[in-house]
This record gives structure tokens, sequence and C-alpha cells, in this order.
């Protein structure tokens, strides 16, 4: 009789000991539909500062992680000991960034359930896509009017 549920030779079948999905108590009563501002509104500046972080990725950080390159190379003279810094010190930022992300996120959970909304799941994947279209619009923006096309699509005054 098999009974042992490591005896499946070798496979990975099911599920582990202890690794039972979370199961969260029920929302908290409050007499009503009575909700607790002040959580409501920590949970909103919660939002707010996973929103400013995640536009940072989408051009701030890019653009230090540049200049940290530019300044590696030109204290050293090397150009690829600058890009490979620069490259590194891009990832560290970003990584930094996404695991500051991920415990506002789980912060936000909690704030949401204390403050009366039954949350059980996390908002970081709508702010990412919400940001991605936003940073997306202002690249192509700065790109057309500002930066790079905008000169070349003007005509000449000669």
């Amino acid at each position: 009789m098999r009974s042992d549920p490591t005896d499946n030779g070798g496979l990975f079948v099911g599920r582990r000991p202890g690794t039972a999905p979370v199961r969260y108590r029920s929302a908290p009563e409050r007499g009503g539909r009575r909700r607790r501002l002040g959580d409501a509104l920590l949970a909103h500046a919660i939002l707010a500062i996973m929103t400013v972080v995640n536009l940072l990725f989408w051009g701030p950080i890019p653009a230090l992680a540049l200049w940290v390159a530019s300044q590696v190379q030109y204290r050293t003279g090397s150009v690829s000991l600058g890009i490979f810094l620069g490259f590194g010190f891009l990832l560290f930022v970003l990584f930094a960034g996404l695991a500051v992300l991920k415990r506002l996120d789980a912060a936000w959970i909690v704030v949401r359930r204390a403050a009366g909304v039954d949350q059980r799941s996390g908002i970081i994947g709508r702010v990412f896509g919400t940001t991605a279209i936003i940073g997306a619009i202002l690249f192509v923006t700065w790109l057309l009017l500002i930066g790079g096309l905008g000169p070349t699509l003007a005509p000449s005054s000669g």
C-alpha cells in the first residue's frame, strides 16, 4: 500500500507537505459598511508610492545608469568597464526597485484588509501595466516633440 506522499518514483506529483495555498480569514466586521478612513488613505498613499517607483523604471533609472556608465568611462578611460558597470548598476537598481514594490504590494494588501476590503491579491501587475502605458506615451511624446525626431521633421530655415 502506497501511503507515503514522497513515494512517487522520483516524480513530483501533487503538493508537497507545507505548501498549501494561503487561506485568508473572512473580512473583518466593522459594524455594517463602515470603513476606516485612515486605513483607506494609507492604502491610497502606498498605491501612489508604487506608481511613482514604477514610473522611475521608465526613464530616470535608465538615465542614471547611463550617467554612471559615462562617469566610469570618463574617469577610467575604459568604455568596456563603463558599459559593464553601468549595466550592472541598472540591473541592481531595477531588482532592488522590484523588491521594494513586492513589499509595498504585500503591505497594500494588509492595509486594504484592515480598511475592511476583502483583498486577497495584490495590485502590482495592474500598476506595472498602467505605468508601462504611461511611460510609453511619455517616451513617444518626448521622442517626437522634444528629443530625437522633432528637429528632423521640422522644415529647414534656409
